[in-house]
């Protein structure tokens, strides 16, 4: 069973991709969707049958050097299976909605694949039974997801996306790669069940790195912790996330949702065990996700594009996860990820059906009034705010708070930081997601003026190209692409002489995910708070998620002050209250404060301006630096004193002697004499030999 529920999206992924011409695009699309619905229902009956118990499911003999063994294993516990029912889950749906959203595509095929690989890629990942394995995954998500950002690759801005999500995660990737290899020496093993029971032996243990004498588990997990800040787009990593926006919105729901960004997550609750005996580790993650939370919210609040309000609002909620990490509440860490799967899947899938409904337009200062035209995308967006702001009784609610709650009443340095984050981050999020929603849904149509708008420079485009001249006009639309939209045909001349299109609603290919989505949204939490959280915790996750003997944090919670326990829910309220004043009642009001603040708006809209840093301090001196090894090192001294220096001097020689081929006989006659004059001076300077005695 657990082999074909890896197996099957890579089955899909090799069907699309190599028969794609063959089969078809809508042959490919089924075929993939199928597979990876056959999975998520295995998932799911594994789930809900699998209760608390581990199992080991032998796959092959990987390799063997010296002393390094690697298997590949399924490792089956509960967090294995909960991660499974999360990937299919949200895979399935995504590809199912990708049947509709992807239509118009010409290479839906390599799209498909692409999918069914990333999916397979993020299975091995979570079933990995040894860190290697989980190394592979790891990659291969990394890799498929280089494809599908940059699955447009004719549009530079995605090329150039990819390339930073590739780059970006390599940074992380290599630190744990460092954490693996430490972890190796330290236990001679890389498999989970060789380092797990032998974590207390090395609680003392210390390793010299870098001149100084470290914990040897703290610098293992540090280490370790760098691949997860980098794959889940912690602070200072958290870069390549936005502009992951520039694939398809499934891509990003894919991504942004249940897969690869939650991949940081459960690796550390994965080895939970080995972070439980590094508290200094375990304070770094505290403060790192605190940081993250915060500096995500602010980000969120000034964005303009849809998918990227969106996208800082994963952003934010993965910090949420790793202070729940970083407290030792392991299990409301996992909950969080499976609540915010369904709720960000839908809020991105919702916003793809905005997207269509609108022709591919994202930037929602060109959006408003769309309730009255897509009332069930309308219904669908208000679902998933709700669940992600943590509305009572909702998905969010439940992990969310817990989350919250865990933070205060930990005792671990950063726990108070983390805490204030977190309060705060709340506030904002409630902001900017009914910020999102009033944008969007509610206010006057400003869609109908950016149209007409739009139709004001196709006339002028077809004029121009009438008269022969083609040029850029910035007005000219644009498809989700980013490629012109050529207005000279007839057929676009008889459409701008009519009414802009109105907003329409998705077709049911794409709805019916949402409906499913919204379920889990609604009541993922209520359902299953008992089992991840409650009193059926530790039944439920066995030795999944490591509880040392110090550690009370989920029974802590309860004891909490009605304050800190309502705490959220003020900062929800007090969040819709701003954002209702300021885009419903006075919608004047966001524009005057960003003129009166100025500096502060600029700072939050340019991101902290940390990609510029980046681009002062990393990009800009290695691309100068690369520059010149072109040019000087490759260029003039490996080329000039290698190949190319050899070659122009064998060229000079060839010249030379090429001269001494003039054709004229007296000029070889004159050689001759020369010759001959030479050769008599020199047998008259060295004397006659003697023959004989």
């Amino acid at each position: 069973m657990y082999h074909a529920i890896v197996f099957f999206p890579l089955i899909g992924a090799l069907v699309a991709g190599l028969l794609g011409r063959q089969l078809g695009p809508r042959l490919c699309e089924w075929i993939t969707t199928g597979c990876l619905a056959f999975s998520a229902l295995l998932s799911w009956g594994v789930f809900l049958d699998g209760g608390g118990e581990s199992l080991r499911v032998q796959v092959a003999t990987w390799f063997s050097a010296g002393d390094l063994s690697v298997d590949w294993a399924f490792r089956i516990d509960t967090l294995t299976r909960v991660m499974l029912v999360v990937v299919t889950t949200v895979s399935t749906l995504v590809h199912l909605y990708s049947v509709g959203y992807m239509h118009e595509d010409p290479h839906r095929p390599r799209f498909f694949a692409y999918l069914s690989l990333f999916t397979f890629a993020m299975l091995m990942l979570v079933t990995a039974d040894n860190l290697v394995q989980m190394f592979f995954g790891w990659e291969g998500v990394g890799l498929a997801s280089y494809l599908l950002i940059g699955f447009w690759y004719e549009k530079p801005s995605a090329n150039a996306a990819a390339m930073k999500a590739f780059i970006v995660n390599r940074v992380g990737d290599f630190g744990f790669s460092l954490g693996i290899f430490l972890v190796f020496v330290l236990f001679g093993s890389v498999a989970f069940d060789g380092i797990f029971p032998r974590v207390a032996e090395l609680k003392d243990a210390s390793f010299h790195f870098l001149g100084y004498d470290w914990h040897a588990l703290t610098l293992a997990c540090l280490l370790l912790f760098m691949g997860a800040m980098g794959k889940s787009a912690q602070f200072l990593l958290h870069t390549w996330l936005p502009d992951a926006m520039e694939g398809p919105t499934p891509v990003s729901a894919l991504i942004h949702a249940a897969t690869m960004v939650t991949a940081g997550v459960f690796m550390v609750a994965r080895l939970s065990p080995l972070f439980e005996l590094a508290p200094d580790a375990l304070v770094v993650v505290t403060v790192i996700g605190g940081i993250t939370a915060f500096f995500a919210a602010t980000v969120g609040l000034v964005q303009n594009d849809i998918k990227r309000v969106i996208a800082y609002s994963t952003c934010s909620q993965l910090g949420y996860m790793f202070v729940a990490l970083g407290v030792g509440a392991y299990s409301a860490g996992v909950f969080h990820l499976f609540t915010h799967a369904f709720f960000k899947a839908l809020l991105f899938l919702g916003a793809g059906s905005v997207i269509h409904a609108l022709h591919h337009e994202q930037d929602m200062r060109n959006m408003g009034a769309l309730r009255r035209h897509i009332p069930f995308t309308t219904a669908m967006m208000a679902i998933g705010t709700l669940a992600l702001i943590g509305f009572p009784f909702t998905a969010g609610y439940y992990s969310k708070d817990a989350i919250i709650e865990a933070a205060y009443a930990s005792t671990r340095p950063g726990h108070t930081l983390a805490f204030m984050a977190t309060v705060v981050a709340a506030l904002m999020t409630s902001f900017y997601s009914w910020r999102l929603f009033f944008l969007t849904f509610e206010g006057p149509a400003r869609w109908v003026s950016h149209e007409a708008h739009h139709d004001d420079h196709a006339h002028a485009a077809v004029a121009h190209q009438a008269d022969g001249a083609r040029g850029h006009h910035e007005g000219v639309a644009h498809d989700d692409r980013g490629h012109d939209v050529e207005p000279a045909s007839h057929s676009a001349i008889e459409h701008h002489d009519h009414a802009p299109h109105k907003p329409h609603e998705s077709p049911l290919v794409m709805t019916i995910p949402l409906a499913i989505l919204a379920f889990g949204a609604l009541f993922a939490g209520l359902i299953f708070k008992d089992r991840f959280i409650g009193e059926g915790m530790e039944a439920f996750w066995g030795p999944a998620l490591a509880h040392g003997p110090d550690n009370h944090i989920m029974h802590d919670i309860h004891s909490v002050p009605k304050i800190v326990a309502y705490s959220p829910a003020i900062m929800m309220l007090i969040g819709f209250v701003l954002a209702f004043w300021m885009y419903i009642r006075r919608p004047e009001l966001p524009g005057a404060l960003a003129d009166q603040q100025p500096v502060l708006y600029r700072f939050l809209l340019n991101k902290w301006y940390v990609d510029e840093i980046y681009e002062r301090i990393f990009v800009r001196p290695a691309k100068d630096f690369g520059k010149f090894l072109w040019k000087e090192g490759d260029g003039r001294v490996i080329d000039g004193m290698g190949p190319d220096g050899i070659a122009a001097r064998v060229a000079d020689v060839t010249r030379g002697v090429v001269r001494l081929q003039t054709g004229y006989v007296y000029h070889y006659a004159f050689v001759m004499l020369v010759g001959v004059a030479g050769l008599i001076s020199w047998y008259m300077v060295s004397g006659v030999p003697k023959v004989g005695h």
